[in-house]
């Protein structure tokens, strides 16, 4: 909290919440895309080295060509955890659909908009799955 009022100025809102939403997402998502690189057969790096590829085009001809599946997978995961903590994040006032959820669901004792919004999401989550998976079938060799 010290660190989002520092740089948002608050620490509660959608300006307080983008801070640790950052702080939560970008570490996940940075070790994703490091297995995903990982996952490159070395035998491909050496193949280009001796072809004569420079670094630079051994990133883009190779890396990120061979891992867009893994790469895809892991930006799916992260955005399906985004998805969860900006619904968390709602729930102390950060908008969103986890904020409707609370006020006009808990608060208001409305069962129904409770289980309506949790069906968006469960929505809202599918879509981004499918979606993921259709690029990852698209890309294989």
């Amino acid at each position: 909290m010290p660190l989002s009022r520092l740089l948002m100025g608050t620490a509660i809102g959608v300006r307080g919440a983008i801070v640790p939403l950052i702080f939560g997402c970008v570490p996940f998502f940075s070790r994703q895309v490091e297995t995903a690189l990982a996952e490159v057969d070395s035998g491909l790096i050496e193949a280009a080295e001796s072809m004569g590829l420079t670094p630079v085009d051994i990133i883009f001809r190779v890396y990120l060509r061979e891992s867009i599946g893994p790469l895809v997978r892991g930006t799916t995961i992260t955005l399906v955890s985004l998805i969860g903590l900006t619904a968390m994040a709602g729930a102390v006032g950060a908008g969103g659909l986890g904020n409707y959820a609370i006020m006009y669901g808990h608060d208001r004792n409305q069962l129904d908009v409770t289980w309506l919004t949790i069906f968006v999401l469960v929505i809202i989550v599918n879509l981004i799955q499918l979606g993921g998976n259709k690029i990852i079938k698209k890309n294989r060799h």
